[in-house]
Order: structure tokens, then sequence, then C-alpha cells
């Protein structure tokens, strides 16, 4: 299953908070989970915050490999684990540097 797939992921319309140590973020997908807007709400890189174009593969039950390519030149894949609530991040910053993240996932209320 794929973002081309006309099946919905379950993240799809629905807005998470991620928490790994020294970062947080929001992650808000469209309604048809193509897209994915975000906002880094504490860490090194708080404040930054963008939209992009997301693809997805559901890699077991209710988990997700999630990427996206940040208009800055930054790089991100998600594994995230939507039933046991937990995430595991790779991220590759525009200065090239390279992170490996793992926390919980939360979800937000909605508005």
């Amino acid at each position: 299953m794929s973002s081309t797939n006309v099946h919905q992921p379950p993240f799809a319309g629905r807005s998470f908070r991620v928490d790994y140590d020294g970062l947080s973020a929001h992650n808000i997908y469209s309604e048809d989970g193509t897209t994915i807007r975000y906002a880094i709400v504490s860490g090194p890189y708080a404040g930054a915050s963008g939209e992009a174009h997301c693809q997805w593969q559901q890699v077991g039950e209710g988990v997700y490999a999630i990427s996206w390519q940040e208009a800055g030149g930054a790089t991100v894949v998600h594994i995230d684990d939507f039933i046991r609530g937990r995430s595991q991040a790779f991220f590759t910053a525009a200065d090239l540097s390279f992170h490996r993240m793992q926390g919980p996932l939360t979800e937000l209320a909605r508005l």
C-alpha cells in the first residue's frame, strides 16, 4: 500500500505529536494522507515549520513508514506505530547532520 493507493492510511486527516529526546514536533496529515504539515515545537529546530508531500508504506499492522523532503532540503523518514503509540525517526538536516530518534506518538485533539 502506498500514497498512490485508493485506500487511506489510518493517520489521514489526523494530527499527532512526537516527543523525541531533545525534539518535539506536531505532524498534521491531509485528509488523503499525501501531505504533511509539520511544526517543530521544542528542541534545536524549534520554530521550523512547513508543508510537504509525503509518501507512505504500511510495514506491519498499524505500522507505517512515512517519508518526506522539506523545502530547505532536510529529509525525514518515520516508522510510526499508530497502535502502540511509538515513533522512530531518521532525519537528515539541511546542514547534512544525521539524527536517529525515537519516542512516544500521541494524537492531538481535533479542533
